[in-house]
């Protein structure tokens, strides 16, 4: 199997190309397909296995299919516990989308919040967060995901362990209720098969 048999675009293979990747991992191999046929997915991942490209990837080819008809919303939500976590996830989506015209950035706590402020004024499509970040952004209204398709928890586990929860469950009420859901732990406790259900 190697990553050309996956249904990815040209850019996206050749970004996948000068990152030294050939074949996909197992959890690559798995989620791509089932993610670009626009289904939800539960996945048991531990930090790395290659999880991040396995939803990375397919989010980039889904987005960059359908460009958006004036200003940019953002399209696709990943929910990661800590903010290590998440500058590493932006890192990759942004090396996977380097021959797309999408853009990504990241919001956690712990910094101040005006200079991510003024990148999500400017538009983008894809947006990593930690959970308390996005709901203070959402609060003061400068944060609108009404426009998400896809929704990534990722290391849902870790999120419930650091009590992250209510949170979650806060933003997926304010999320729009057609959306896809990927959902990653290493985990599966009857709690995250609850969220899952959500």
């Amino acid at each position: 199997m190697s990553f050309n048999t996956l249904g990815l675009s040209p850019s996206i293979l050749k970004a996948i190309e000068e990152k030294g990747y050939t074949t996909p991992s197992p959890i690559q191999e798995k989620a791509i397909p089932v993610i670009l046929d626009r289904k939800d997915i539960l996945a048991s991942a531990q930090t790395g296995t290659g999880k991040t490209a396995g939803f990375t990837l397919p989010i980039l080819q889904i987005l960059s299919q359908n460009p958006p008809a004036g200003r940019r919303k953002i399209r696709a939500l990943v929910l990661t516990p800590t903010r290590e976590l998440a500058a590493q996830i932006l890192e990759n989506v942004r090396e996977y989308s380097t021959y797309l015209d999408i853009r990504s950035t990241v919001i956690f706590g712990g910094v101040n919040q005006n200079p991510q402020v003024a990148t999500l004024k400017n538009g983008i499509d894809i947006l990593i967060a930690t959970p308390g970040r996005l709901l203070d952004l959402h609060q003061q209204r400068l944060l609108n995901i009404g426009s998400v398709e896809i929704l990534v928890l990722d290391e849902a586990d870790r999120m419930l362990d650091m009590g992250f929860a209510k949170d979650i469950n806060r933003i997926m009420a304010i999320l729009p209720e057609r959306r896809q859901n990927l959902l990653f732990s290493a985990t599966f406790s009857l709690e995250i098969k609850k969220m899952a259900a959500g």
